[in-house]
């Protein structure tokens, strides 16, 4: 799309656009001799629960009026690629079948149902027992469920798996050699942001090195799944940094959430990946060239909330980052407006807020992002946040109503280079 459109005109033909959609009038593969775009996606769709097991027993059977909602969106906005975060972690796929038979493969109050072939799910870093005292409180909590579990934890969680990550595809995803980095550590980042402990001379010492030898850079994972396109490969670079803030004045989540967005920065370009290594000890990032989509909640706004400055703008200003397009809404100003509070301080536009957060602080953010590489031309793309008079709204509402999600789906429609 030519970059020379106001917001206000991209947003009017992306709306227009998914209207279409909606009436079923536009396929989102192949049409005769013409080649469609390849719709990416991402949502944070908060299938997470409390207690291990209750995902999957919700999901098990139809009726769960969340994750119904949570479908109804996916439906609706039909994603050829899907990053869902916050989907707690079960073996064997267990949930992401259980999502797909009961939910996806139903219709929604009249909407078409999806299927996805492929699917990817992998352990989360969440709610595993470090072992240590990790908030330094006194206590080494190594109980799942008890309080102070998930601060000491590898990644917070109040049992191994909560608030894990899937991909569902419409397109072959080649498990062969997709690579997770579950194991990297924060330690062997160099130049790595270290938390502080001021209470002491020495720097970046708020893990020991104990702790540090054990401490995982991502507090889910970071996973690179090669999709195969129409006899082409796109890396799906999909995380979930953690949130900046639950911490103290060492910032600690503000500096991994920092780190985390980093790696894939520094995972595409060519030569400052030479110090990762995945999960089967093969190391490096991105061949030169190399065609990808990052994506998640990297609860990250560029202008505005707790995240440190510049954290997103490693991803939104890299030189092989295409962001000549920007997905947008209609449902986020209006959401800004009406709900008032740290809305009205932002410096972010709204139009480009992706997560309705509480109105206090800090307010409506953009957290979620769909990045295609600069020779991945992105034809279209929206946020799925209605207004308040769209009948639709009822699957979004607004905070503190949110029948599926805080957060909203994103996509962006892209033509793949053959």
């Amino acid at each position: 799309m030519p970059t020379d459109r106001s917001p206000r005109t991209r947003l009017a033909i992306s709306l227009t656009a998914s209207l279409v959609l909606l009436l079923g009038l536009l396929p989102t593969a192949v049409s005769g001799a013409k080649v469609l775009p390849v719709r990416f996606a991402t949502f944070n769709a908060s299938l997470n629960r409390n207690n291990p097991g209750q995902a999957l027993t919700d999901l098990s059977s139809p009726g769960n009026a969340q994750a119904a909602a949570v479908a109804e969106i996916i439906q609706l906005t039909r994603p050829d690629v899907l990053l869902i975060n916050e989907f707690d972690f079960e073996p064997d796929d267990a949930l992401a079948e259980a999502f797909q038979r009961n939910y996806l493969s139903v219709p929604q109050n009249g909407a078409e149902p999806i299927r996805y072939p492929h699917v990817f799910v992998a352990p989360s870093n969440t709610g595993i027992s470090s072992g240590f005292d990790l908030n330094n409180n006194g206590s080494i909590v190594t109980t799942p469920g008890a309080f102070g579990y998930g601060d000491d934890s590898l990644g917070f969680g109040a049992f191994p798996g909560q608030f894990g990550m899937a991909v569902f595809s419409k397109y072959p995803i080649d498990h062969a050699t997709a690579r997770t980095f579950q194991h990297f550590l924060w330690k062997d980042m160099p130049g790595a942001i270290l938390p502080d402990d001021a209470n002491t001379a020495a720097p970046a010492d708020w893990y020991s090195a104990q702790e540090l030898a054990i401490f995982p850079l991502s507090s889910k994972s970071h996973w690179d799944l090669p999709i195969r396109i129409r006899g082409e490969i796109v890396h799906f670079l999909v995380s979930h940094p953690t949130p900046p803030v639950f911490d103290g004045a060492e910032d600690r989540n503000g500096k991994r959430n920092f780190d985390e967005i980093r790696f894939w920065a520094d995972y595409i370009t060519p030569g400052a990946a030479d110090y990762i290594y995945d999960d089967d000890g093969v190391s490096g990032g991105l061949d030169d060239g190399a065609l990808f989509v990052i994506a998640g909640d990297e609860n990250s706004d560029p202008l505005d909330g707790d995240s440190i400055e510049g954290a997103i703008q490693q991803l939104i200003e890299h030189a092989l980052v295409n962001v000549s397009f920007t997905p947008a809404s209609p449902g986020g100003p209006e959401a800004a407006v009406l709900q008032g509070g740290a809305n009205l301080t932002h410096e972010s536009d709204p139009l480009y807020d992706t997560a309705d957060f509480a109105d206090s602080a800090p307010g409506n953010l953009r957290a979620d992002y769909v990045l295609p590489h600069v020779d991945i031309d992105i034809k279209d793309g929206a946020i799925f946040w209605p207004v308040r008079d769209d009948p639709l709204f009822r699957l979004t509402g607004n905070f503190p109503f949110v029948p599926s999600s805080d957060h909203r789906l994103v996509w962006i429609d892209v033509e793949v280079p053959r």
